[in-house]
């Protein structure tokens, strides 16, 4: 199966990523980097609560699916890194508004993350 890179649909195309793709499609499954609160427009973080966070790296990941051919409602599974465990109950409460029905399997750990950032998020999502 050969595999297609994904890019968010604000990315600057001129702009070189570290040696990664914002996703990648092989298959019926679409492999979503770990998101966070990236203004794409301008490459730059943009941090707030953790409750801001969640919803642009939500956001972010929502924008790629959709930019791959799928959606948040074909999401299979979540890894999620908190900088400090205890915003979990903030974050949850956020994540859950991104999905219906059954929702993705999720992993969260507390994690050091680069920049200040407070949250990232991967997933793995299936095509419509």
């Amino acid at each position: 199966m050969e595999k297609r890179k994904v890019v968010h649909p604000d990315r600057d195309p001129n702009f070189v990523t570290g040696a990664y793709s914002d996703a990648v499609h092989v298959g019926d499954l679409v492999f979503v980097s770990g998101q966070a609160a990236v203004d794409f427009k301008t490459s730059a973080f943009v941090l707030g609560t953790i409750e801001e966070e969640t919803i642009r790296s939500m956001d972010n990941i929502k924008a790629i699916l959709e930019n791959a051919g799928t959606s948040m409602d074909n999401v299979l599974k979540c890894t999620v890194h908190l900088a400090d465990i205890q915003d979990f109950y903030a974050f949850n409460k956020v994540y859950g508004t991104y999905f219906n029905g059954v929702r993705p399997a999720r992993t969260t750990v507390q994690s050091v993350l680069a920049e200040g950032i407070k949250v990232e998020i991967d997933c793995i999502a299936k095509l419509k």
